[in-house]
């Protein structure tokens, strides 16, 4: 896997302050995508164990909240394979952050078994998210004063209580959407 960029202090993809990750390979292409460079998984640099542990040491200081995995598209199968080890990761080391995910894969469709975007670590790795962004960007509903999201058809999915209740359950972050 590669990944384009690594942010360290990030406070527009999630709740407070975040490490973000972001992959590269997509096979959406979203017409108007914010990062088009990103499609391609040659992108970028090659994501190793020092990425890893440079990543889980971004993470450790007090003020950081949390992981937030975008793209490219994390949920790509050949990324998946990767990202299922970080994720592990934080869990085991830092199990105090939350880990936020972006996806143009929909939650109830492609990342169940014979969806598009399911491998066999899907499950895992979505029992590890706390929240899920998805669906694909689309143009004609970008919407600017969405948070956390780019167009209205996006969703914000509470990760955790829709696996316990085996249900598509609406975080409620997507209550009070709207930036003021």
């Amino acid at each position: 896997m590669n990944y384009g960029t690594i942010k360290n202090c990030d406070i527009a993809n999630g709740i407070g302050v975040r490490v973000s990750l972001f992959v590269s390979g997509c096979r959406h292409h979203c017409k108007g995508c914010f990062q088009p460079e990103t499609w391609s998984f040659d992108y970028g640099q090659p994501y190793t164990k020092e990425t890893e542990d440079e990543i889980i040491e971004m993470l450790r200081p007090e003020y950081i909240d949390g992981l937030s995995l975008l793209g490219g598209e994390p949920f790509e199968p050949e990324n998946q394979r990767v990202l299922v080890e970080l994720l592990r990761r934080v869990r085991a080391e830092l199990p105090g952050k939350d880990i936020w995910s972006y996806s143009g894969y929909s939650f109830d469709v492609d990342m169940k078994p014979g969806g598009k975007a399911y491998c066999e670590v899907t499950d895992e790795m979505l029992s590890m998210l706390d929240i899920l962004v998805d669906g694909e960007f689309v143009l004609e509903k970008k919407d600017i004063s969405l948070r956390f999201r780019g167009s209205s058809n996006q969703r914000i999915i509470d990760v955790k209580t829709s696996l316990a209740k085996n249900d598509l359950i609406l975080s409620g972050y997507m209550i009070n959407e709207k930036y003021s």
